[in-house]
């Protein structure tokens, strides 16, 4: 349904609240010769809280609260529009493209030409469908809403102060292993949901080509994506005017990316939703 611009142009966005509080701690414990141990013991207290809290929350009785929590929390019609509007914006201009998909990348937009750009936004889209809808989804049902909490503050954090700067890179070591370990099932799970809508890609190429990205986790998903849609995904780009030569997933795939591909990678992202909600509904059949 999306999310309700009424309430959150009165309220604070519960993630929103989660990123003050990570920005205080990295503002305050960030200093000094310890700054691993300071990063560690602040990913150790945020994780106990936000436990907390959710178990507190879940005493309420009834499920409402989990039901509303849990929705305002997954954000797949959030990260759909978000995608969709850099089609929009690349049908409309180059430039259109590159303010839309400035909201959703921290790379360098400045300089890309419309094949960047929507690379870029399929990339994104492919990563986010993991760590926005599928990860939080499969803690919510291991674990409830301490569950999903754990998982949105680590999450939060990674993309926050989990980056190799030198500001960041002893301070937020601790928020991006947290983060690798609680999305190594969900990426893999997000990987095989993306194969299903298609199934004409070998398996083994999706996890060979998983292997060759930068990171431990959002290979998987965009491996799957480029497969599916016989594209090539990563490859070169800039950060802070640095540019570095990522090798590509599925080199062979097509490199000339359209607006009519993100359109297409979207129709992904829903059947992916789809089937997830498919398995919730089996796991709740079976739970109760």
């Amino acid at each position: 349904m999306g999310e309700p611009k009424w309430l959150w142009s009165r309220l604070p966005h519960p993630a929103v609240l989660m990123g003050r509080v990570i920005d205080l701690c990295d503002v305050r414990f960030n200093d000094g010769d310890q700054k691993r141990r300071n990063g560690t013991l602040t990913m150790a207290a945020l994780s106990v809280t936000a436990a907390i809290l959710g178990w507190f929350i879940m005493l309420i009785p009834g499920i409402w609260a989990d039901v509303i929590i849990g929705a305002i929390l997954l954000a797949q019609r959030s990260l759909t529009d978000h995608v969709s509007a850099v089609q929009t914006g690349l049908i409309l201009s180059v430039e259109e493209g590159r303010k839309a998909v400035a909201m959703i990348v921290g790379r360098d937009t400045q300089d890309m030409d419309r094949h960047d750009i929507a690379r870029s936004a399929i990339e994104s889209g492919a990563e986010n469908l993991s760590d926005g809808v599928i990860a939080p989804a499969f803690w919510f049902l291991v674990a409830g809403l301490p569950g999903l909490f754990i998982y949105k503050i680590t999450n939060t954090a990674d993309s926050m102060i989990g980056y190799r700067t030198p500001r960041h890179e002893d301070f937020g070591w601790a928020a991006a292993r947290f983060d690798d370990l609680l999305n190594w099932i969900p990426a893999r799970i997000t990987a095989a949901l993306i194969w299903l809508t298609d199934r004409r890609s070998a398996i083994w190429s999706i996890i060979a080509d998983a292997g060759k990205h930068r990171s431990p986790n959002a290979g998987w998903p965009e491996a799957a994506m480029a497969h599916a849609h016989h594209i090539a995904l990563s490859g070169p780009r800039s950060y802070n005017g640095q540019k570095t030569d990522f090798p590509y997933v599925n080199a062979t795939g097509r490199k000339t990316i359209q607006p009519s591909d993100i359109g297409a990678n979207v129709r992904t992202m829903w059947l992916v939703w789809g089937m997830a909600v498919v398995i919730a509904l089996i796991a709740a059949a079976f739970g109760a």
